[in-house]
Order: C-alpha cells, then sequence, then structure tokens
C-alpha cells in the first residue's frame, strides 16, 4: 500500500474523532475508505456548547415570572431552560422544582457545561424552595434569566447565587 492511503485514512478517522462522529472504515483489497456514520449523535460537550451558544442569542430578553412554554419573547428561568433544551431534542418538565429531579446528580466540585443549577430562597416558614434554575456555563458562570436583567450570565460565586444554591443535575 502506498502512503498517500493511509494518510487519507487517518485524515478521514481524525475528523470523524474531531467532529464526535463515529466512523467505520470498509476496506477491501482495492479500495480504503472511511464514511462517518450519519446517525451519529452528538457528543455531550457539542450539545452542551450549543446550548449556550443559543442561549447567547438572548442575551437581554425579559424575564417574566410565568413565560409561556416556548415563547421566545420573554422568558422566566424554566421556560428559559426548557426552550434551551427542547432545541437540542431534550425535553424537561416546566417548572424549576420539577427540574430539579431530572437527570443525574452532580456535585458542585463536578459541575460540566450544560449542567443545569438550582438555586432557593426560604420562605416564611424557614423551609427552602426550588426556585430558581440555570444553566453551567464554564468558567464559574452561569446562563439565565432573572428579575430586570433578563437573559444574562452571572458569576456563580456571586452572594445571591453562592448563598442560595442547592445542587445540580447532568441531563446531556
Amino acid at each position: 500500500m502506498n502512503n498517500k492511503k493511509h494518510i487519507k485514512q487517518l485524515i478521514a478517522i481524525g475528523l470523524c474523532a474531531t467532529f464526535g462522529l463515529t466512523g467505520v472504515l470498509f476496506a477491501d483489497s482495492n479500495h480504503h475508505q472511511a464514511y462517518a456514520n450519519p446517525s451519529a449523535q452528538i457528543t455531550s460537550s457539542s450539545k452542551a456548547d450549543q446550548i449556550i451558544k443559543s442561549g447567547s442569542r438572548f442575551m437581554g430578553v425579559p424575564y417574566t415570572f410565568g413565560a409561556r412554554s416556548g415563547d421566545t419573547n420573554t422568558f422566566d428561568c424554566s421556560s428559559f431552560t426548557q426552550y434551551l433544551f427542547k432545541q437540542i431534542g431534550i425535553d424537561l418538565p416546566r417548572s424549576s422544582i420539577e427540574q430539579s429531579h431530572v437527570g443525574q446528580k452532580v456535585s458542585k466540585s463536578d459541575l460540566q457545561v450544560g449542567d443545569l443549577v438550582f438555586f432557593s430562597t426560604t420562605d416564611r416558614n424557614g423551609h427552602g424552595n426550588v426556585n430558581h434554575v440555570a444553566i453551567y456555563a464554564g468558567n464559574g458562570r452561569i446562563l439565565h434569566t432573572y428579575g430586570s436583567p433578563g437573559v444574562t450570565f452571572s458569576d456563580l460565586d456571586a452572594p445571591t447565587w453562592k448563598d442560595g444554591y442547592v445542587g445540580a443535575r447532568r441531563v446531556l
């Protein structure tokens, strides 16, 4: 075999690995070609990056408590996460408290981009309730919507978010 065929094989296989595609190498005595599997799933990190990129396009979109699912003119925290995850084929429940029960529990030290992060405030009786959800965006930041900034990035270690942190779930 000549070296050009081997180089083409390695490039094709490398491209498949780079883009998260599974490759199948078909070979016979005369032909060597790699084919990407078109039904291969996108990797979790690619999906997470897609969620953050998509969510970033909504920067400043106003927050409205109880915003309707699927409405992109206004969001509340859980309609925002529900909308973004639906864009990559993952159906989340409507409320932040319901979303806090899906996926796998993740420790704060093991957060990955795309993880759902949950927060709580204490009610009049001193009970904490999950009442806010955000998406971990990496580098200690969360992507979410609340109050007057609307859709925004926030520092997870800012007092409001650090003090109200409840936990995280991985659904990717």
